[in-house]
């Protein structure tokens, strides 16, 4: 399983974009804060809800690590779209303290959600899928309270945390767009005043 790139350094990361319209564009999936399926989905029978293990590659740095993760349970149970929402380390906070960390934990976590597998509730006759999101803890060397650790990750208004996204992406579409016209001006003016072939 593959998971898109998590970025550099920001908590909050593009592919979080990549759930939002496919959520907006099929009026049967929505969108759930972090517990809030119990209302249509339950855990298949037999099914242990997989703790993601520690990255070996990061186990020498021994951080305290927390992710929201991002996924969908889709209309037959299983899970997908992995997608790293936040993230905080015990070393640098929300800044990614080396190229790959993210990667290594967002990848830990996603096996471990791929492992998880739901059915619908008795009373619901056609199940439809879900966005939400988990919030996985990995403990290192140090020993830290689970809740105070997980609470460096909770997403307690995941539609808010999308809309937010969404707004920081236009505006940054705004910015290239500003950078591109200014880029086009100052091409033209340099051609203008350029003296002529000979």
């Amino acid at each position: 399983m593959k998971l898109p790139s998590v970025g550099r350094g920001n908590a909050l990361l593009v592919s979080l974009l990549l759930l939002a319209p496919v959520a907006q564009a099929q009026d049967k999936v929505r969108i759930a804060n972090e517990g809030g399926i119990r209302d249509e989905w339950m855990l298949a029978n037999g099914v242990v809800l997989a703790a993601p293990g520690y990255p070996g590659s990061f186990a020498a740095r021994g951080d305290n690590v927390c992710l929201a993760m991002g996924y969908r349970i889709n209309p037959d149970g299983t899970t997908g779209e992995f997608t790293m929402l936040k993230g905080w380390t015990s070393s640098t906070g929300e800044k990614e303290p080396t190229e790959g960390f993210w990667d290594a934990y967002s990848q830990a976590a996603a096996s471990a959600l791929a492992q998880w597998k739901f059915k619908p509730r008795p009373e619901v006759g056609n199940p439809r899928a879900v966005d939400t999101v988990a919030t996985m803890t990995f403990m290192g060397k140090t020993a830290e309270d689970a809740a105070g650790l997980r609470a460096h990750c909770k997403v307690t208004d995941l539609v808010a945390l999308i809309e937010e996204a969404k707004q920081a992406r236009a505006q940054r579409s705004d910015l290239n767009r500003h950078q591109v016209d200014n880029a086009m001006r100052m091409q033209r003016q340099a051609e203008m005043h350029r003296p002529p072939r000979q």
